[in-house]
């Protein structure tokens, strides 16, 4: 095939320590049942808050990955 073609799906990553982190960790989680993935976009970025620091990152990222 000479022009390849991709599809999108998005997650959620989340991590107590650092945004990098809950990236790592998406891409990582979804690695496991996703194959050829290729590239990824941060789409929002977002956090939980308690007693007044916070807990908790959230990022939504867009992973693309080439179909077979």
């Amino acid at each position: 095939m000479d022009s390849p073609v991709y599809k999108m799906i998005e997650v959620v990553g989340t991590s107590t320590k650092s945004v990098d982190d809950a990236i790592q960790n998406a891409v990582s989680r979804a690695s496991d049942t996703v194959r050829k993935m290729q590239w990824f976009e941060v789409s929002e970025m977002s956090g939980r808050i308690k007693d007044g620091s916070v807990s908790q990152f959230q990022v939504k990222l867009k992973i693309g990955f080439s179909i077979e």
